[in-house]
């Protein structure tokens, strides 16, 4: 064989080698895992779930060609979660992400052996998740929402806002806020007491309680309302927007979407779409390989603050300096 033949030949089977091989290859491994949702499949639910579906594509993890995701909306109904959560465990998945407490908790009653991701959970050690933050030591890790002292931090961006109030209500339901309500309302508690305030702890399980709250705050002037964290009460955001408005109660929200979008008057919390983000890099580390046990919980690392300054108009208050430099956000 001459020289040129012979390295053409050898050429040729150099580039077809890698086709030979990759042929030879058995086909990706699909892996499922489950998704349940604490809010509505609505607006605010699709933008944080296609942000973890955006994040896992991010690391080689696509619908369809190695992953099959199993969806469920809870809609902040506890009774609802529970059967979402018995019917994916039922699934087998290989791992279930879980937003939110009422979610995380009703997966753990389901099963301690398959690995839960869980993002948007405030105390996860009080609730019995974890043994600890950096070493959660079961099949169960994520990522925080929020510290107790959000609510203080909230309470006092209110009164700023609206000076001239006597009393502050923080409404909440007690079977889906962490710890019954008293993980958060401690910290409002002290905030109020410090400036001479009464604190209200405002239960409330459906629209018609939400409505009495909200109705007996604004039947004397200088009457607040503070919205505990809580996806019960992120479903049900728009009556009390619109109860508030109504009533003339200045109100303050942990989630901007509820300013930016519905006209509240303001809101303080953490970036819930970013720590639904994040999520996916525990899923992916744990699909390939490691164990929940090892992964310390993680903290949220971005916070947002808006103001709309219409509505503050229409409740008569202006905006303060002081708001308008810190916020994130400005509706005019």
């Amino acid at each position: 064989m001459k020289r040129r033949e012979f390295i053409s030949l050898l050429g040729g089977l150099a580039a077809a080698w890698p086709l030979a091989a990759r042929a030879q290859q058995p086909a990706e491994r699909m892996r499922r895992i489950g998704v349940l949702m604490s809010i509505e499949n609505d607006s605010e639910g699709k933008a944080q779930l296609s942000g973890f579906t955006k994040g896992l594509a991010e690391i080689g993890w696509t619908e369809g060609r190695n992953l099959r995701m199993e969806v469920r909306w809870g809609g902040g109904d506890v009774n609802r979660i529970q059967t979402f959560a018995k019917e994916l465990v039922a699934l087998q998945p290989d791992l279930i992400l879980a937003h939110g407490t009422p979610v995380t908790a009703a997966l753990q009653r389901e099963t301690r052996t398959i690995p839960i991701v869980f993002v948007t959970v405030t105390d996860p050690v009080g609730d019995g998740f974890v043994a600890g933050l950096p070493h959660p030591g079961g099949n169960i890790t994520g990522f925080l929402t929020s510290e107790s002292a959000i609510t203080a931090k909230m309470f006092e961006l209110l009164t700023e806002i609206a000076p001239g109030l006597k009393r502050v209500a923080m409404l909440f339901n007690p079977d889906t806020a962490p710890g019954g309500g008293t993980y958060y309302f401690r910290d409002f508690e002290a905030a109020a007491q410090s400036s001479k305030m009464e604190p209200i702890a405002a239960r409330a399980r459906s629209d018609p309680e939400i409505e009495l709250v909200v109705t007996s705050l604004g039947r004397e002037p200088g009457g607040g309302l503070i919205v505990m964290p809580d996806y019960f009460m992120f479903v049900h955001s728009r009556p009390i927007l619109l109860l508030a408005a109504r009533n003339n109660v200045p109100t303050i929200y942990p989630w901007s979407s509820t300013v930016v979008s519905d006209s509240g008057l303001l809101s303080y919390g953490p970036d819930l779409r970013d720590i639904v983000r994040r999520g996916a890099v525990y899923v992916d580390r744990i699909l390939r390989g490691e164990k929940p046990a090892d992964l310390p919980v993680q903290v949220p690392v971005k916070f947002e603050m808006a103001v709309n300054a219409r509505t503050a108009k229409a409740l008569g208050l202006t905006v303060p300096p002081s708001i308008l430099v810190r916020a994130d956000e400005v509706i005019e």
